[in-house]
């Protein structure tokens, strides 16, 4: 952890369910809960730019998902269900009072689910890009794929953990920009370039997580991630096993606590479908299911919090304001 960060109160922190270890940090007690669950292949480091910020105003949770980080793999037993009994605990033995709950991406869908089943434990729902209704069988495999397609990558050139070289994550991975007009991709010149100080850095740091200093931040972020990662929790995606315990709509039609969109930046391809979590019409659909849902789009990649942080923690910070969970500052607009 950074020393700004425990300068400012911050611990980490592991929890034992009864079934697993959960990896987290929390912060000082600052004003009302706010529990920030990232996306797959992400930790809790993803909220960096974030936590200090948010800090000022609540307190700050960020969790480390079963088969991320330093929380447990439990490989074979990946599934929202799965999931869903670690942050069950979580919020009734570690938060211990309602809380806004922010995902991205899947960790959005988790959101979802803390929101439809533990309803009592939720003050307001954050869904920041999550893939609400594109992530469902069969759309996510045969329509809108290029996620799907992204995680059979990942299973097919780094799904053993025993022999893998992570640099080969990029190997023959393209990537549609501009709206799908060009597609790039890492040359193979550059990859073995990270493979060599990928396999450096493993054979100086037995057993530890893959932190090359000298990387580009989100590049060495990446990498770290993914060292981390259980890719087996990307194989039960594949293969159809996680899908168990989470429908959608119904989760949807039973949120009752306030609930904002953030929508990312998407765009349709003719070979892959739709590149980003929703598109308008699935966020037009999470506003008729849940009728209280606000919606704020927010030109920005994937990773909102990260690449647009100030909007980011604006965001929650006028939500949790107009919503009653923060006090209402008189004749003020909260800056964070």
């Amino acid at each position: 952890m950074r020393q700004d960060l425990q300068d400012a109160g911050f611990e980490a922190n592991r929890f034992n369910t009864g079934e697993i270890h959960v990896n987290y940090i929390v912060g000082p007690n600052n004003g009302p809960a706010l529990v920030l669950v990232p996306a797959q292949m992400a930790t809790w480091e993803t909220y960096q730019p974030n936590l200090l910020p948010l800090s000022q105003r609540f307190q700050v949770y960020a969790v480390d998902i079963r088969g991320h980080g330093k929380s447990d793999w439990t490989t074979g037993d990946y599934s929202w269900e799965s999931i869903g009994r670690d942050m069950t605990a979580f919020m009734t033995q570690i938060v211990e009072r309602p809380a806004l709950v922010s995902g991205n991406s899947s960790g959005g869908l988790i959101a979802l689910w803390l929101a439809a089943n533990l309803p009592e434990c939720v003050s307001g729902l954050i869904l920041e890009d999550a893939p609400v209704f594109s992530a469902e069988m069969p759309r996510f495999m045969d329509e809108d794929r290029f996620v799907f397609q992204g995680l059979k990558h990942l299973v097919d050139t780094i799904g053993d953990p025993n022999k893998r070289n992570l640099a080969d994550y990029f190997r023959g991975q393209t990537l549609p920009v501009d709206e799908g007009r060009r597609e790039k991709a890492v040359p193979d010149w550059i990859i073995n370039i990270f493979s060599f100080f990928i396999r450096r850095y493993e054979k100086a740091h037995p057993g530890e997580p893959v932190d090359i200093p000298y990387l580009p931040g989100s590049l060495r972020s990446l990498f770290k991630s993914l060292s981390m990662f259980d890719p087996d929790f990307a194989r039960a995606f594949v293969d159809g096993r996680f899908y168990r315990g989470l429908n959608h709509d119904e989760a949807l039609k039973r949120v009752r606590c306030p609930v904002i969109v953030l929508h990312a930046n998407w765009f349709r391809h003719p070979d892959y479908g739709l590149v980003g979590a929703m598109d308008d019409e699935d966020a037009r659909r999470i506003q008729e299911l849940v009728p209280q849902a606000q919606y704020l789009k927010i030109p920005a990649n994937h990773v909102i919090h990260r690449y647009k942080a100030e909007a980011f923690n604006q965001a929650i910070v006028d939500f949790a304001t107009q919503n009653g969970i923060l006090q209402r500052l008189e004749n003020q607009h909260v800056k964070v």
